[in-house]
């Protein structure tokens, strides 16, 4: 990757971007040490107070791990695309679009549930889920699918809609445990998607 340090007093642009979500998380800068850092140990590093600070965030504020790292063509900004664990300190700058962020919580749902898999808290309904094992988070995937079906066709806008979110809630548990993720199945559906 060939940087140009020098144009920016030793300093290239950082757009850190959830790759999940494509949200933009901070806009920042970076010295070449915070870029060598990022790259050797696949944590964003950005420059505070002129030094490399780790960024963290979520809720046991995490260091934020970095997925890839692309320049541009004149090398003096960079995107990061990051893998955070919740949200990150001004992640909430940059709003976008009510509707991307709206879907952008189907991937947010699903790493607390797999931190609820990751730790198993006492008295968690997630909890018991996974210790019952994928026969029955299968079942219960069936059950609010029937549920679900019983709403469309006999009962309640406002009810279906209940259903219709436990049903997803539940497959998003299915799928943390065959280690799968909701982008995924998203990749899946555009990968069938003729226009």
């Amino acid at each position: 990757m060939n940087l140009d340090y020098e144009s920016g007093k030793g300093l290239i642009q950082v757009v850190i971007q959830d790759k999940r979500t494509e949200k933009i998380l901070r806009v920042a800068f970076a010295d070449k040490d915070c870029v060598e850092r990022m790259e050797a140990e696949k944590l964003v590093y950005l420059l505070d107070a002129e030094k490399p600070v780790l960024l963290t965030g979520g809720e046991y504020n995490k260091p934020v791990a970095v997925d890839t790292i692309i320049a541009d063509e004149s090398g003096r900004a960079i995107v990061v695309r990051a893998l955070p664990d919740g949200s990150t300190t001004g992640a909430d700058a940059f709003h976008g679009d009510k509707n991307i962020e709206d879907l952008a919580f189907l991937s947010y749902l699903q790493d607390f549930i797999e931190r609820r898999k990751r730790e198993m808290p006492e008295g968690s309904y997630t909890t018991k889920l996974f210790s019952k094992g994928v026969n029955k988070i299968s079942q219960k995937v069936g059950e609010e699918a029937v549920e679900t079906i019983i709403e469309a066709t006999n009962g309640t806008k406002e009810q279906f809609l209940y259903e219709s979110a436990d049903l997803i809630y539940h497959l998003i548990v299915l799928l943390t445990e065959k280690n799968l993720r909701i982008e995924d199945l998203a990749r899946e559906l555009r990968a069938r998607h003729k226009e």
